[in-house]
């Protein structure tokens, strides 16, 4: 593939580099809470010589969160997270700027820890990670690095699902901050933004009417209850597979059907895992689906689709449109998008910039947060202070021009008392 590459960088086409800044443009407008951040970090330069490596998605919206982490002093370096999310257009603008940035859309394997070495290389001090890829990275093959490493600041649930277990095996050795288990970013990311994201990526890729469909959500998280609640929205008959007790009793009494996979396998329409782990539709449950049945998955990493299993399975397999491709398994038609992966950036543009506003003051934050407490933090899976997380929601309040009520002194003495009663 040729590509167009510098010292600094490699994009797929730097003749991209205009559209890219036109959509930063647009992102920034619909990014008011993160443009506080960057107006008081150009002054403040909390990140003054602190080297920021970052793997994350690509898009315009992490273009904004790059030019606030350099507004606050900081040299950056980017790559993806995943091999379908990266938006050309913004990497070319990206690199025009003369931020260090190795992305491109439909990278190999190859190239995607190449350019996650390429980041290593740049011997961050911050690490920002969307999946824990970079940070398992230098754990495995670079612990040499460790000892100049402030923090990692982690972005997704299957990210913190893979650190806490790190944490469990005694094998992380430097402060990792949830950057996800944010309120704000549960609230607003997960819940908001991977709901309203999901489906926009599956009817792009295959423009299907949702009324109407038997919609099958795997796992009932925050990003499932979204996803559940955005095509209930569009009138789909919507069926939670779970395997969490607690998460199936709220997806009940929220009026929708839970059972078993092997269940919802024949009576489904469209399949969305939103789960974080593996293998959660097999070729079992594939043999059992309908005629045109089709599968996406939303959660961080392609694995939640057996798909290498359809692939050996199958009679036939052929690309339908562009992130659509049809297996012929046992003489029927089935449909899986994005290649398995995260459907919201492989056929879409991901979450709204509204959106990583809220989500990219947690990164922004929490940075800022690990170098005021350098050398204090332990080497675990950590949590940003409340009062971090509240003011991130006043921002966003402040940029949607939203009042709060304050208290009154006899409402705080009320509260911080024990003695008045009925």
């Amino acid at each position: 593939m040729s590509m167009d590459k510098g010292a600094n960088y490699e994009v797929k086409d730097l003749s991209l580099v205009s559209q890219g800044q036109n959509n930063m443009e647009l992102a920034e407008l619909n990014m008011g809470a993160l443009l506080e951040v960057r107006k008081r970090f150009e002054k403040e330069q909390p990140l003054k010589g602190v080297k920021v490596g970052l793997a994350l998605h690509v898009t315009k919206e992490t273009g904004i969160l790059v030019r606030t982490l350099r507004a606050g002093g900081a040299d950056v370096a980017i790559t993806g997270c995943n091999p379908l999310s990266t938006q050309d257009d913004v990497a070319a603008a990206l690199a025009d700027e003369g931020v260090k940035v190795w992305a491109y859309k439909g990278e190999d394997t190859e190239d995607y820890y190449r350019y996650i070495n390429n980041v290593i290389e740049f011997q961050p001090h911050i690490t920002i990670d969307d999946g824990c890829d970079l940070v398992s990275e230098i754990h495995k093959n670079h612990p040499h690095l460790i000892k100049d490493i402030i923090c990692g600041c982690e972005e997704t649930t299957t990210g913190i699902i893979r650190l806490n277990a790190m944490e469990k095996d005694n094998a992380l050795k430097y402060p990792m901050i949830a950057v996800n288990d944010n309120k704000t970013k549960h609230l607003v990311d997960n819940f908001y933004g991977t709901g309203q994201s999901t489906v926009d990526g599956i009817i792009r890729a295959t423009n299907v009417l949702f009324a109407g469909k038997t919609f099958v959500v795997s796992g009932y998280g925050s990003c499932g209850k979204g996803v559940a609640a955005r095509a209930d929205g569009l009138g789909a008959n919507v069926v939670v597979t779970e395997t969490d007790n607690f998460r199936a009793l709220q997806a009940h009494y929220d009026g929708f059907r839970v059972m078993k996979m092997e269940d919802a396998v024949k009576i489904g329409d469209i399949f969305c895992t939103v789960t974080g782990n593996k293998h959660v539709i097999r070729l079992e449950h594939m043999k059992q689906m309908k005629h045109g049945a089709i599968m996406t998955n939303s959660g961080h990493f392609d694995i939640e689709l057996q798909l290498d299993e359809l692939n050996n399975a199958c009679s036939s397999r052929r690309h339908v449109r562009p992130f659509m491709e049809e297996f012929i398994l046992d003489g029927k038609k089935l449909f899986a998008l994005g290649e398995g992966r995260l459907i919201n950036l492989a056929s879409a543009e991901g979450h709204p910039s509204e959106v990583m506003s809220t989500s990219f003051c947690g990164q922004s934050l929490a940075c800022e947060y690990a170098v005021k407490n350098k050398g204090k933090l332990e080497s675990k899976v950590l949590q940003l202070p409340e009062e971090i997380d509240n003011e991130i929601a006043g921002l966003q309040l402040k940029a949607m021009s939203v009042q709060t009520d304050s208290l009154t002194q006899e409402q705080k003495d009320y509260l911080e008392s024990w003695e008045e009663g009925t």
